[in-house]
């Protein structure tokens, strides 16, 4: 199963300046990337996963100007938006098997390609 997230989440640095500046403000970041996340995952939480699952993770950014571990940092965002979207229950070590992600550069189409592996 394949779902895409147009555009990009927020990157470590970013929600670290944020929590450093105001709590609220971070956590305003974290609850509009969970939303984000959560829409990619709506139409397809009607679909029964066996689980635990394995996540490859396509982060196609617009530039090279971020670290790619900062990037992948918003993995906590694609899991907590699948937990709202009704997808998984918990994203715990019984759900998650693994994650492999690849980055790339796609200047005219930033986006987040999440294939889901489920187990056999």
């Amino acid at each position: 199963m394949k779902v895409v997230i147009p555009g990009s989440l927020t990157d470590l640095n970013t929600y670290t300046n944020a929590e450093r500046t105001n709590r609220f403000k971070g956590a305003k970041i974290k609850k509009q990337n969970t939303y984000k996340a959560a829409a990619a995952f709506m139409p397809v939480r009607t679909q029964k996963l066996s689980l635990p699952i394995k996540l490859h993770i396509t982060w196609f950014c617009e530039n090279r100007r971020i670290d790619p571990d900062n990037v992948a940092f918003a993995k906590k965002f694609l899991l907590d938006g699948m937990q709202e979207a009704g997808c998984l229950k918990n994203d715990g070590f019984n759900q998650i098997k693994g994650f492999v992600d690849e980055f790339e550069i796609d200047k005219e189409n930033p986006r987040i390609e999440v294939n889901i592996i489920e187990s056999e």
